[in-house]
């Protein structure tokens, strides 16, 4: 396959996760604002430090942050490049590019998803629309991997599919982990209480995670299991462990299709066996937020070395 190919299917792929992952993002910020009092503009910038989009939005705002904004800054202002109107654009764009490596029924869900998501946010967002909103691009995303899935052949196309769906995804995990870090971190006293758990349920929430949380651990939101569940947990398809894996997998498809293996395999194996080799405990002891900046990190190296091997600019 040429580089072009490769990297045109993995950036479309990570787009279209992008979207949808920063819609989860701004439900989960909207739900956080539920449990706490007061003004929410101070949270809403923490919100968009763990997006990686604050130094943009300060350019353009001069740093007065409202929740308004924010969110618009994140779902249309084409000033953000990660914006959701940005983002499905870039994802139709490659998938332009790549349309014979495409069934006709993926390439036209993507085309369904960038026709409706750019007529939904045409316009700033009114409050009374935002749940619909989110809701909307949450399943347009969904649609794409499903014709995927149904329809796709199982080879090297695929499998670039897939690597950047779980980059983008393992990342956004990770920066939500962040969120209850930077925006909900409690005092002492408030740890293990109601509003503390109700929080970390929220996190679950965004994540599509309740209901398979509730199966493994029960009814009760605990902080550490669910660090565990969103973390270690590879039965869980959000879980850094799940993508971690999924990447590795399928970049050894690669390496079995073309008989090489590349520098970006040995990056995943660590990464995968850094993650699967701790505990819960470990991580939490020597701080989570410390991890996922690691984490994000070794992610991002891994992203820039698969596209150095597969030559993606070739």
């Amino acid at each position: 396959m040429l580089g072009k190919t490769a990297g045109g299917l993995f950036w479309m792929f990570r787009y279209l996760e992008r979207s949808e992952n920063t819609a989860r993002l701004i439900e989960a910020g909207l739900r956080i604002a539920l449990t706490r009092s007061g003004s929410t503009d101070e949270e809403w910038t923490s919100i968009l430090q763990t997006t990686a989009v604050l130094e943009g939005y300060n350019a353009v705002y001069d740093g007065v942050v409202t929740r308004e904004t924010a969110i618009d800054w994140m779902l249309r202002d084409r000033a953000n490049p990660s914006s959701v109107l940005n983002a499905i654009d870039a994802a139709r764009s490659n998938a332009k590019t790549v349309r014979t490596a495409l069934t006709r029924e993926v390439w036209e869900a993507v085309n369904d998803c960038w026709m409706s998501l750019k007529d939904a946010l045409a316009r700033k967002v009114q409050e009374r629309d935002l749940p619909h909103v989110l809701l909307l691009i949450r399943q347009k995303s969904a649609f794409v991997r499903g014709a995927l899935h149904g329809t796709m052949l199982r080879n090297d196309i695929f499998n670039f599919a897939r690597i950047g769906t779980f980059m983008e995804r393992a990342d956004n995990t990770a920066r939500i982990l962040d969120v209850k870090y930077y925006v909900l971190l409690p005092s002492v006293a408030a740890v293990g209480s109601s509003l503390d758990n109700v929080q970390w349920q929220t996190i679950l929430r965004s994540v599509s995670g309740e209901g398979g949380f509730q199966m493994a651990y029960g009814q009760e939101p605990r902080a550490r299991e669910i660090c565990q569940f969103l973390i270690l947990d590879s039965r869980m398809p959000r879980s850094l462990a799940f993508c971690a894996a999924k990447i590795c997998s399928n970049l050894g498809y690669l390496a079995s299709d073309y008989g090489l293996r590349h520098p970006s395999h040995e990056m995943c194996d660590a990464i995968t066996h850094k993650v699967n080799g701790l505990g819960i405990d470990e991580v939490l002891d020597k701080g989570l937020h410390e991890f996922i900046q690691t984490f994000l990190k070794e992610n991002s190296a891994l992203g820039q070395q698969i596209e150095v091997d597969y030559r993606f600019y070739q």
